[in-house]
């Protein structure tokens, strides 16, 4: 999953959404150093730079507004979130071939920058209100508290459960009469993707995302 952003880069990078959003173009060098009172060039450029590396935005250093913003669709206080079709099996769980390209989303909410999107597969959850085919937005940052909803990797799969904790193991509970609580002894690895912050169900998909390989 992508490193997260510091306070200047976050900054920098709703800058260059809501200047390209405003003027169609992107901003130069110079026009970000006077917004955020960096006198030096080379300290703007290792800050694009760093965004580049973070797979937010690709650069052409050759050009002064040589960026484009990954995802981007023009509207402002949005941003483009990650959207995810396949879980490798190995780490990094979320690898840039596996993208499936971004939704675009009010940044009121999104939790975090490095937000990312799976979506549902399955009724497991449906007594929670995640259906077969919703759009579950995943915050990566948060660590799970009692009844949160997680993303949890299994294997090459995401399962999306209830997470609670009994007799000091892990207890990953479905929220649909039919399936089985599943017990992880507290001495097993669990890799928790995230906490589901938001459920997008839309009524009409066009084009279609491609289906993640995902289990709720």
């Amino acid at each position: 999953m992508s490193e997260p952003l510091t306070s200047l880069e976050t900054s920098v990078y709703q800058y260059l959404l809501d200047f390209t959003a405003e003027n169609t173009y992107q901003p130069s060098i110079r026009d970000i150093g006077a917004r955020f009172k960096i006198k030096s060039t080379k300290t703007v450029s290792d800050l694009l730079q760093s965004l580049t590396r973070k797979g937010y935005i690709e650069r052409d250093p050759a050009r002064s507004r040589g960026v484009r913003l990954l995802g981007f669709a023009g509207a402002i206080n949005t941003q483009p979130v990650p959207y995810y079709g396949r879980i490798n099996p190995s780490e990094p769980a979320l690898a840039p071939e596996n993208r499936e390209g971004f939704i675009t989303v009010d940044r009121r909410f999104l939790p975090s920058n490095d937000t990312f999107m799976l979506r549902a597969k399955g009724e497991s959850m449906v007594g929670r209100g995640i259906n077969d085919g919703d759009y579950l937005l995943i915050n990566p940052s948060a660590k799970p508290a009692e009844r949160d909803i997680v993303a949890v990797k299994m294997g090459n799969d995401v399962i999306i459960r209830t997470y609670t904790r009994k007799n000091g193991n892990v207890v990953l509970q479905p929220a649909n009469i039919s399936e089985k609580d599943m017990v992880i002894d507290a001495a097993s690895e669990l890799k928790v993707l995230g906490i589901v912050c938001g459920v997008f169900r839309p009524f009409c998909d066009n084009p279609p995302m491609p289906r993640a390989t995902l289990t709720s």
